[in-house]
């Protein structure tokens, strides 16, 4: 039987690893101690709101208003974090990939993450290394929600938007598969702040409450 989409454009943090939790927010916390001492701290729920809408880049740049050398402090917490913790799959997740790429399917990903983690994320959970992957590390016109990654991905692999799929739990992720006219897949097992899973159920082709959901529609 054949597969639905050719092609699967992953976002890595909650939505195949469970990251932001237990990294990407306490090492943020640990910045802004740091950097903004007198300053009230960010809420769990305020920093997941800030990054899905308008994205962490512009939480850092415009809410925060970080200096370029403030910038360049957070980012070395956060790889001291990302270093130190390699972070759990979803339960199943790892099977679904496995399965999607043994099955001749392509596997991608695009992240906010850095190449470095997710590929040491892949090999250890997964037994494999994507097939491209496009992180943090890149200029950032050149990371989601800008249409780059898809670009390269459609051209590298010779790929129609029609065979392609993005799944993401948050909206750069939406926004970049929106710009090139390719189906975009919300991850809902991550959230639980209802404003976002409200809005992504509005807007995305497909929602998924369930990595097995996923699995069923993917497979």
């Amino acid at each position: 039987m054949s597969l639905k989409y050719k092609c699967l454009i992953l976002d890595h943090d909650d939505t195949a690893v469970k990251s932001t939790p237990d990294i990407h927010y306490p090492s943020f916390v640990q910045a802004l101690k740091e950097l903004r001492p007198n300053e009230k701290p960010i809420t769990f729920e305020e920093f997941v709101g800030y990054c899905f809408n308008p994205g962490f880049s512009s939480l850092c740049k415009d809410i925060i208003q970080f200096t370029e050398i403030e910038q360049q402090h957070q980012q070395r917490i956060w790889k001291k974090y990302t270093e130190s913790q390699v972070p759990d799959f979803y339960e199943h997740f790892p099977e679904i990939i496995q399965e999607f790429k043994e099955r001749g399917g392509i596997v991608t990903v695009v992240s906010h993450s850095e190449r470095n983690r997710i590929e040491r994320d892949y090999s250890i959970h997964c037994g494999f290394s994507p097939d491209e992957i496009f992180g943090w590390e890149l200029e950032e016109h050149q990371r989601k929600p800008y249409p780059y990654p898809i670009k390269q991905i459609l051209a590298r692999f010779n790929l129609r938007e029609t065979e392609v799929l993005v799944l993401d739990d948050l909206k750069p992720g939406m926004m970049m598969a929106r710009s090139c006219n390719v189906d975009f897949a919300a991850a809902g097992w991550s959230h639980s702040i209802p404003e976002i899973k409200k809005q992504m159920k509005l807007e995305a082709d497909y929602y998924f409450e369930t990595v097995e959901e996923f699995k069923n529609f993917i497979l």
